[in-house]
């Protein structure tokens, strides 16, 4: 009866009878190797250097610099996404090398979660874009277009377009153990292993029928493409373009400078973020053909590597876009100074509190004093 339910007849031919022509899924083999590369160690590094930095940006928001201007939302808001990615990205990567040992809930809610900080981080990049482009510009409109309110109900479509694009993950992802596993292939005629091996899940894609699965599945890549690179791509050249061509009629060293700084923030997230929607692209075109478990795991090798690239820019956020600016890194200068003073009162209370308390007391208020205007980004 397993035998049948397994391999069923149809047309008069039994695979049963032909055990040989059975081909077992691909091993992915050098996938493997590489993960195991990668996820311990390359993702622990980018984990730590984004939360390190992107907690820094909030801290800096929450602690000494109040969000006075549309650019201060939506760099707050860049980090938040940016530090809710490196705090799932070790859960993903620990289940994944775990056979996902956390169970359906967090499948859902981890994949969907890296999806709503995908979207919402990349259309966030493009509202700073054309924020920049109306400042610069549009410089006559811009105190009329540049309002906290609108940046306000701007950052909540993001995030809620982000939600509504991230329903396909919450809904088809499942926690599932896969039909193709090893003793799906046994034979009758073979012993059974005398070790029984606990069941190895996994948390992907899964469908009830072959329509849903084929839309999806084309569906979810293609609109990762278009909103999640294309689209910001977009918006960033044609702002930066003419940003720069603003910024060359000035006559002014600190204006060139700003143009170094607008040509290193697109460099580096097409660096980032080309290589590996160039090979989802590629991966997507050539879903449905067969090709062989050689050139199926040398296209999830480079996908490995590549996606690992992009997520290198939620290091290169807080950098590029927070700390480049002067009164940003003032401001940084500041919070270390404070914790420095700190650590200090708890290691030698007695002596140090009191001076403590007037240096931390002066800071703020220097701080607050600093910061009366101007935005965070000074180009």
């Amino acid at each position: 009866m397993a035998q049948e339910m397994l391999y069923p007849t149809e047309d008069n031919y039994n695979y049963t009878d032909y055990p040989e022509d059975l081909i077992g899924p691909c091993a992915f083999q050098n996938n493997q190797s590489v993960e195991l590369i990668i996820g311990p160690y390359v993702h622990s590094i980018i984990c730590i250097l984004g939360f390190v930095g992107n907690s820094l940006v909030i801290a800096t928001y929450a602690f000494y610099k109040r969000t006075k201007s549309m650019t201060d939302v939506y760099l707050l808001n860049v980090a938040i996404a940016d530090l809710l990615f490196v705090v799932s990205l070790p859960l993903i990567v620990y289940n994944e090398l775990s056979a996902w040992p956390m169970g359906p809930i967090a499948c859902k809610l981890l994949r969907g979660s890296y999806s709503v900080n995908l979207y919402s981080g990349m259309l966030l990049l493009a509202c700073i874009s054309t924020d920049r482009y109306i400042a610069i510009v549009q410089a006559r409109r811009s105190f009329r277009l540049r309002s906290l309110a609108y940046s306000r109900v701007i950052c909540a479509i993001v995030w809620a377009s982000a939600v509504l694009l991230s329903v396909p993950d919450f809904y088809f992802y499942h926690w599932y153990e896969p039909s193709h596993s090893v003793e799906a292939f046994m034979y009758e005629e073979e012993e059974s292993p005398t070790i029984s091996t606990p069941p190895r899940h996994v948390c992907e894609f899964r469908f009830t029928d072959n329509t849903t699965a084929l839309t999806t599945k084309m569906a979810v890549p293609s609109t990762q493409l278009a909103v999640g690179f294309i689209l910001p791509l977009l918006v960033m050249v044609f702002c930066y373009t003419a940003i720069i061509v603003t910024l060359l009629k000035a006559r002014n060293f600190q204006r060139h400078k700003a143009v170094r700084v607008v040509l290193a923030v697109v460099a580096v997230f097409v660096v980032c973020h080309l290589p590996y929607n160039v090979t989802l692209l590629y991966d997507t075109a050539n879903m449905f053909e067969l090709q062989s478990c050689q050139d199926s795991d040398i296209l999830q090798v480079a996908k490995t590597v590549t996606q690992t690239i992009a997520y290198l820019h939620c290091c290169l956020n807080p950098v590029l876009y927070a700390f480049v600016g002067v009164k940003f890194r003032n401001h940084f200068r500041r919070i270390v100074q404070d914790l420095w003073c700190l650590g200090k009162r708890y290691i030698a209370p007695r002596r140090f509190s009191r001076v403590t308390s007037e240096i931390y007391v002066s800071t703020r208020r220097s701080v607050d004093g600093s910061s009366e205007n101007g935005s965070s980004f000074t180009m």
